[in-house]
């Protein structure tokens, strides 16, 4: 494991204490837990971001579904008759 040095707002370094306090835990170990986090969320909002770039490529190719055909494809979910999704024809 590394050392990284981090210069902390003194409100921040307050709080930290306090959480590390609470949970029995160093300040590292709330500071590790944190970043974490962090950094799997930026992680997931990446992804989203290039997900949603693609959708709007393939939308804007004209590969898109009509409503009707989500609507009763959502509509048949927990059916006898469950549908297939719905594919865009190109």
């Amino acid at each position: 494991m590394s050392v990284t040095t981090v210069r902390l707002q003194a409100e921040v370094e307050q709080q930290l204490e306090a959480i590390a306090g609470r949970l029995h835990r160093s300040k590292g170990w709330v500071i590790n837990q944190a970043l974490s986090e962090y950094i799997e969320k930026q992680q997931l909002e990446q992804e989203r971001w290039k997900q949603t770039l693609e959708a709007m490529e393939s939308a804007a190719q004209g590969k898109v579904v009509d409503a009707s055909e989500v609507h009763s494809w959502l509509n048949s979910w927990g059916t006898d008759n469950e549908q297939d999704a719905p594919r865009s024809g190109k």
